[in-house]
């Protein structure tokens, strides 16, 4: 079969597999071109478009079918489209097949699902479910024989420039090469619409590898984590299916682990040969695990927006002279703001800003009270020469988020930090204590988020080893690096952005730990050394932010919705002429909300925005056009005439009431010739 009837072919299935997604409302001839042209006039939305309407728009919103039911919002649902490029001849040789295997499972095992946030801002109600849904829009297409030759002539060279080890079993090659020349790829699909998952099968080498995502090579104090992924600052990514296989996860217990073996989807080509459905399946499982976590992920807290973002970085420094070595508050600010200038994180008319304070911790006692209140400790039971147990100190999180929390004024007054009247501030306190002894937040953390503030601490201890191992070997934790910690801490406090081992399961009604993806690219899990971000966080930072926006504006119109009902709907309640305004006002408010969605699904986060917005001037006019109309509603309720008086149930009750006490008078005469029988 030829490239081009395959692409045929592949086109039609995807027709005939997918389900189709909900379509939104019909068009109002004129409303899209009216709609533009307010977008390009009022980018801010600060105006309402109604009042701009002509009257044949109005009129055509009047005689628009769309019903004013809760049922209309909660089947907005977010498609995102997804596009497999299969390269290999282990895909190439059964093309026919390959695409309606995977298209098979997907379908079977991806349905639409709900956007979910880990930790709601209403722990009482916990709700972790949004109101918005998503579904994925599947494309899979075999990528050019070319591309698997450039691939892999590029990793024979780099397996020949690599010297083996005797630390590892897999030669640790870079993956710069192998992502340029994806990363080419990809830039030559034109159009780019949405997200381009590359699955490699480079066929057998002469020695097994993995790919190095940084510099220098692992030694007995410092570890290097290998893996087989990676995800790129576009919306792209790639799986060699051929390297490894590799291992990362807890070392001893806990969720999260990738098992050693065959077990895993990313060892599918590993191992004894597989039939080709078994191997689809794996690959499904792959993509359905990567579209979870990487292209819809949990929210790690709801996120409103607000027009000015500030960083506040309060340094708490214990010793004489300050040691910027790992803790560089310039480097962790550039690298959001080069994410900024490149158009990412922010939206709109959005301002981030980062701003520096010091407190000396020998001049500060609301500081060194703070630690010794949150200093805790525990006792864990080593075996030397016989078992010894050795008590260690850490820092409990909550506690000192909750001192931090009550002594916010005073801290304040010690740093000299301003109070800022508007926007978003995000305290962040650095505790650069100077203990000889290793001190981490709750065991095991270096940086911990909240939803107000975030918290970091590091002593004078350069490194302690971690409970985690990669490929056979503990990780060691270099505890004097603050850095990464602290960009993936803000991203979660300020954006929303949950770490990629983190998912809320709506199943099993709890977070679940996978660390699949918590290698390459990524500020989040302890396998990476990365700090920079891939699109994986920037998309997730802007669309979390619409989303909690979206789920505001559609739990607040169900809720005017069924209050309307209680009154006895829209047409008991309202009179004509504000009856009408309401339909025009419902319907171009539920028309902003598609629009919203379609444009979201094509990731337009900037016009997402615009329509968001618009929708709010629609949204509060109908909650006061509905409010005058219970307050008059209300009033009229005043005025009724008294019930007549029930003469007939008051006469009968009268009767029976009397021929009772009658009976009961005369019983000796009623019973009298009873007793003579006896």
């Amino acid at each position: 079969m030829t490239a081009a009837a395959a692409a045929a072919l592949l086109l039609l299935l995807a027709a005939a597999v997918l389900p189709p997604t909900p379509t939104s409302a019909a068009p109002i001839p004129g409303l899209d071109a009216f709609l533009a042209q307010q977008a390009r006039l009022d980018p801010q939305a600060t105006n309402d478009s109604f009042l701009s309407l002509s009257s044949s728009l109005k009129k055509s919103l009047s005689l628009s079918s769309a019903a004013a039911a809760p049922s209309s919002l909660l089947s907005l649902r977010l498609s995102v489209p997804l596009t497999v490029k299969l390269v290999g001849p282990s895909f190439s040789s059964s093309s026919s097949t390959a695409a309606s295997l995977l298209h098979s499972y997907l379908s079977a095992a991806v349905s639409s699902d709900h956007f979910h946030v880990i930790t709601p801002f209403s722990p009482h109600h916990g709700n972790h479910r949004l109101a918005l849904s998503h579904s994925l829009h599947l494309d899979v297409s075999l990528s050019s024989p070319s591309l698997f030759s450039i691939l892999s002539e590029a990793l024979r060279s780099e397996l020949s420039k690599t010297t083996s080890t005797l630390r590892s079993p897999l030669l640790s090659v870079l993956h710069s090469p192998i992502d340029q020349i994806i990363k080419q790829d990809f830039e030559k699909q034109k159009p780019i619409e949405g997200i381009y998952l590359y699955l490699l099968d480079l066929g057998p080498q002469s020695k097994p590898y993995a790919y190095n995502y940084g510099s220098g090579e692992s030694s007995p104090a410092f570890t290097k984590c290998t893996g087989t992924i990676w995800t790129g600052k576009d919306r792209y990514m790639w799986i060699d299916l051929s390297a490894g296989p590799v291992d990362y996860g807890p070392a001893l217990s806990g969720d999260g682990v990738l098992p050693r073996g065959e077990s895993h989807p990313l060892t599918a080509l590993h191992g004894r040969p597989k039939s080709q459905k078994a191997l689809f399946s794996d690959l499904a499982s792959l993509v359905w695990s990567a579209y979870q976590v990487l292209l819809v992920p949990s929210l790690r807290i709801p996120v409103p927006f607000e027009n000015s973002l500030i960083v506040q970085l309060i340094h708490v420094y214990g010793s004489a002279t300050k040691d910027t070595d790992g803790l560089d508050l310039k480097s962790i600010e550039r690298t959001f703001m080069d994410e900024v200038n490149d158009g990412g994180l922010l939206l709109g008319d959005q301002s981030l800003s980062f701003k520096n304070y010091e407190i000396k911790y020998s001049e500060c006692s609301i500081c060194s009270f703070a630690i010794s209140r949150a200093s805790t400790s525990y006792t864990a039971r080593y075996l030397f020469d016989n078992y010894t147990l050795i008590v260690s100190e850490y820092l409990d999180s909550k506690r000192l988020h909750q001192i931090l929390s009550e002594s916010a004024d005073e801290f304040r007054k010690v740093a000299g930090v301003p109070e800022e009247d508007f926007g978003r501030v995000l305290p962040v306190y650095v505790f650069d204590l100077d203990y000889s002894s290793i001190l981490l937040l709750d065991r095991y953390h270096q940086s911990v988020a909240f939803k107000d503030m975030v918290v970091a601490v590091r002593t004078k201890s350069t490194q302690t080893v971690s409970d985690y191992s990669c490929n056979g070997r503990h990780v060691f934790t270099q505890t004097r690096e603050l850095e990464r910690p602290l960009v993936g801490s803000i991203l979660q406090s300020m954006w929303g952005v949950s770490p990629t081992h983190l998912s809320w399961s709506p199943r099993h009604n709890n977070t679940l730990v996978d660390y699949t993806w918590s290698v390459g690219q990524t500020p989040f899990g302890p396998f990476s050394e990365i700090s920079s971000l891939s699109f994986v966080q920037k998309d997730a930072a802007r669309r979390n932010v619409l989303v909690t926006s979206l789920n505001y504006s559609i739990t607040s119109a169900i809720e005017l919705l069924e209050s309307i009902a209680a009154h006895g709907g829209d047409i008991k309640l309202l009179r004509q002429a504000r009856h009408t305004e309401f339909i025009q006002r419902w319907n171009l408010f539920k028309y902003k909300l598609d629009k919203a969605v379609s444009a979201l699904s094509h990731m337009d986060f900037e016009m997402a925005l615009y329509f968001l917005r618009s929708s709010d001037s629609d949204l509060y006019a109908i909650h006061t056009l509905v409010y005058h109309a219970s307050q008059e509603l209300e009033a009229s309720l005043v005025c009724f005439k008294d019930p007549p008086f029930p003469w007939a149930s008051v006469s009968m009750s009268a009767v029976v009431f009397f021929a009772v006490i009658y009976a009961y008078v005369k019983r000796e005469k009623f019973f009298r010739n009873k007793r003579k029988q006896f």
